[in-house]
């Protein structure tokens, strides 16, 4: 477990309701009980099964598995995983009360704090249990597939209430997760809000997740339980070069919050790259997603090595039926910023992995026929930490190919914003305020996003907290505490014993 301090521009710790209620104090010593190493199976659909179709890949728990499962959790008097989770999860809560068979219970906690449960059951990056304790002495506990238990297997049909309205609304440009937690937080705070997207369906990036992970159905039923809030989704919107966020407050928006993710492929600058075969990884899983037919050859390279890379990999296996797929990224395996568990999916399907080689020149007259590749080694770390790529001279090797996917990144579409945002670029591409609480240059417009879909959701949480302190000082009020979306009369606090933020 390690600590490596908060994601930049997030704020120092969450606060999902302004400045939290102080943790409620710890009760008496308990006795711990003994530490079960072993983790209760996640079963899978067989290789030979699961490489031919999108159908999903891992399948949840049973009722009985997840209360087996839920009981391996030592309920830490310190919630290492609640510090470990971008919005501040009570893993632990919802942990215990599916160890008691609880599921309803589970579900509820679940959904109270979390607008995206039934899409983040399926795809977190669970930063919590890298934080887990069990993990010191075997496997730690599964606590997104316990979320998915609650999710599934208790009542999560559940819908929120917003609070007295405010009569002021906000606009959110992007309807990815950023701007659907964003929607939500101030959706029960009783603001107005309108979500504007600039694709047909909702998601953002999300949208290119592939069936055997996640659903478009998935993202609806989360979706759906804003229903009852003053929460307006429009699509086909493409704010920035149709409509600038001035423009928005000129219309009687009083807040902005830009949400945009990035949805711009990254290119490779390099010879031969506009071929036919050559085909951007974002592009291609949009249209799986959307159903579209893409035919693809016997013999596929995908150049990359994050997310985007592994599911690129996957789903090209999948429509290549019984193709040959390999990746070659240009760092080690161990720089590899795809999540882990996605890597040991590949490698178990049978997709070759190349390591430390770099694309050159992709060959060809009228279609890809070939990428020469250079080999690399590794010099010291940069500015942010990872060992140089260096080339070698004259170690260059041409892998012949029909289909080539280039999955190298991606960067916001920031046509139409203008400069006086003062907008900061991240390291991957999205845009964030450079101000407290994400502010822009401009009064009243806010920008943030993130690595992940939760890390998006939890910097989304910052700004919603920094708009509602914005508007409430137009109003001459104080800020307020998020309220039980439920309609109770509690507002939320962090879990007791909870320390300080664990960013991962």
């Amino acid at each position: 477990m390690t600590a490596n301090g908060p994601v930049p521009g997030a704020s120092p710790a969450p606060s999902p309701g302004g400045p939290p209620k102080a943790a409620a104090p710890a009760g008496p010593p308990k006795v711990p009980p003994k530490l079960n190493p072993v983790r209760v199976e996640i079963h899978e659909t067989p290789v030979d099964e699961r490489i031919t179709t999108f159908d999903e890949v891992l399948h949840a728990y049973s009722k009985e598995d997840a209360v087996l499962e839920a009981k391996r959790c030592i309920q830490c008097r310190r919630p290492w995983c609640v510090e470990a989770c971008p919005i501040s999860q009570d893993a632990r809560e919802y942990i215990r009360l599916i160890a008691d068979n609880d599921f309803d219970g589970a579900a509820r906690v679940t959904v109270s704090e979390n607008p995206l449960a039934t899409s983040l059951c399926k795809v977190c990056y669970h930063y919590c249990e890298d934080a887990c304790v069990v993990k010191k002495k075997g496997v730690p506990v599964a606590i997104r597939h316990l979320k998915r238990a609650a999710m599934e297997l208790g009542n999560g049909d559940l819908t929120y209430v917003a609070s007295k309205p405010k009569s002021q609304r906000v606009a959110i440009v992007g309807a990815g997760p950023a701007g659907i937690m964003a929607a939500w937080e101030l959706g029960i705070r009783g603001y107005g809000v309108t979500v504007f997207e600039q694709e047909p369906l909702y998601g953002g990036l999300m949208q290119t997740i592939p069936a055997y992970r996640m659903t478009d159905a998935d993202v609806e039923e989360d979706r759906a339980r804003l229903r009852n809030l003053d929460v307006t989704f429009v699509k086909n919107r493409k704010i920035g070069s149709e409509f600038s966020p001035e423009a928005l407050l000129a219309e009687g928006y009083q807040a902005v919050f830009l949400s945009v993710g990035t949805s711009v492929h990254r290119s490779l600058g390099v010879e031969g790259e506009n071929l036919p075969g050559v085909v951007p990884a974002l592009e291609l899983l949009k249209r799986v997603n959307q159903g579209e037919t893409v035919t693809f050859g016997r013999q596929i390279v995908v150049i990359g090595g994050g997310d985007v890379a592994m599911d690129s990999i996957r789903s090209a296996l999948r429509l290549s039926r019984g193709g040959h797929v390999s990746l070659y990224y240009r760092r080690s395996r161990e720089e590899m910023p795809a999540d882990p568990e996605e890597v040991h999916g590949a490698m178990a399907e049978g997709i070759e992995f190349v390591f430390q080689k770099a694309p050159v020149k992709i060959l060809g007259k009228n279609h890809a026929e070939g990428v020469v590749f250079q080999s690399i080694e590794l010099g010291p770390p940069d500015a942010g930490g990872r060992r140089s790529p260096v080339p070698v001279p004259g170690s260059e090797v041409t892998v012949p190919c029909d289909t080539v996917v280039v999955a190298v990144g991606q960067k916001a579409d920031l046509a139409g914003f203008g400069d006086s945002l003062d907008l900061k670029i991240t390291n991957q591409g999205w845009p964030e305020g450079k101000g407290p609480g994400f502010t822009t240059g401009i009064p009243g417009v806010f920008a943030a996003g993130g690595r992940s879909v939760v890390y998006a959701m939890g910097t989304a949480t910052d700004a919603a907290v920094a708009i509602d302190t914005y508007l409430a000082e137009k109003r001459g009020e104080a800020p307020s505490p998020r309220p039980d979306p439920f309609g109770g009369a509690s507002t939320w606090h962090l879990p007791a014993g909870y320390t300080t933020p664990i960013r991962i």
